[in-house]
């Protein structure tokens, strides 16, 4: 068990590059992974890594090790997942990543602690494309076709992004009839932290209207400050149904250009590939693909999900 400690460490070091960031995946200090590497390099009588003030790089040797101890921890995990399975409910730590459309998740995740109280959740909220396995998450829910191919991937299902903005700012400004009357309303926008570049809305694809003339209202790199200005009558939003399906439900906000946009964003819920599932991430995986397009706990609903079944 100590040799396979010593693997783990290994493993982690060689896929961030970074002690610092696997002694944090690890919950231990950088000090603790380089002493934890000088051992495994002692004991094999190899050089694992190139080291330098800043930076470290796997050696030749390190690289066909590296892939090596993956197949013999995945085999590990797998055995251990198939005994945790002969177990009554699924338990531990679960690292996940979802949009920050943080009131939108909660129901859903609210439910499924009760149903799996042995898990403990540790979310991370960002509109990032995060690392799945650098960053040490067992499971991410994002939009768009997934191109990793060291992830797992599970359709969950689509819905549109539509415009919203409060009646309030419509009854004061007049109702836009087509894209190009955008160019006379405030706009709250998008902007994505990983390029910089701001999102452009569906409806202006092939108007004459460019996403560099819509006169910006705020600018923001996260959803719940689109919805809550929409909301105060600050403007237009461009955001996903499933987001705003309760206010529009409850009328606090209503959609415009429905005719100019169809345009559909596809949801899916990935890990880390393996032969075998551990029972949370199962859990957590069969959970979202039921419920996320489905209605949820107390009344709150979501848009019709696809006919088809998830992948």
């Amino acid at each position: 068990m100590e040799h396979l400690g010593a693997l783990q460490v290994f493993v982690r070091a060689g896929e961030t590059r970074s002690f610092t960031a696997a002694g944090q995946q690890l919950g231990i200090s950088a000090s603790a992974v380089s002493k934890a590497i000088v051992r495994l390099e002692a004991r094999l009588g190899v050089r694992l890594f190139h080291r330098s003030t800043r930076t470290i790089h796997l050696t030749p040797e390190g690289t066909l090790f590296l892939e090596r101890c993956r197949r013999i921890l995945c085999e590990v995990e797998a055995a251990e997942a198939e005994l945790q399975h002969t177990q009554a409910t699924p338990s531990g730590l679960l690292r996940i990543s979802l949009p920050s459309v943080g009131s939108l998740f909660m129901p859903l995740l609210g439910a499924f602690q009760r149903l799996y109280p042995d898990i403990t959740l540790d979310i991370d909220y960002s509109d990032r494309l995060v690392d799945v396995i650098e960053e040490g998450f067992d499971a991410v829910i994002r939009s768009g076709t997934p191109s990793d191919s060291r992830l797992t991937a599970r359709r969950l299902g689509s819905c549109r992004r539509v415009l919203i903005g409060s009646p309030a700012y419509f009854a004061q400004t007049g109702t836009p009839e087509r894209p190009e009357d955008l160019a006379r309303h405030a706009c709250l926008l998008y902007r994505f932290p990983s390029t910089g570049k701001l999102d452009v809305w569906p409806v202006l694809r092939g108007s004459a209207l460019s996403p560099q003339e819509l006169p910006v209202g705020m600018v923001t790199n996260t959803l719940d400050p689109q919805l809550s200005f929409a909301e105060q009558g600050f403007g237009i939003a461009c955001l996903p149904e499933l987001a705003v399906h309760a206010p529009l439900q409850q009328g606090r906000l209503v959609t415009v250009l429905d005719a100019y946009n169809q345009e559909q964003m596809v949801f899916y819920v990935l890990w880390p590939a393996s032969r075998q599932l551990s029972p949370k991430i199962r859990a957590f995986v069969d959970f979202v693909a039921a419920r996320l397009f489905r209605p949820w706990p107390e009344g709150v609903g979501t848009p019709v999900s696809d006919s088809g079944a998830p992948a």
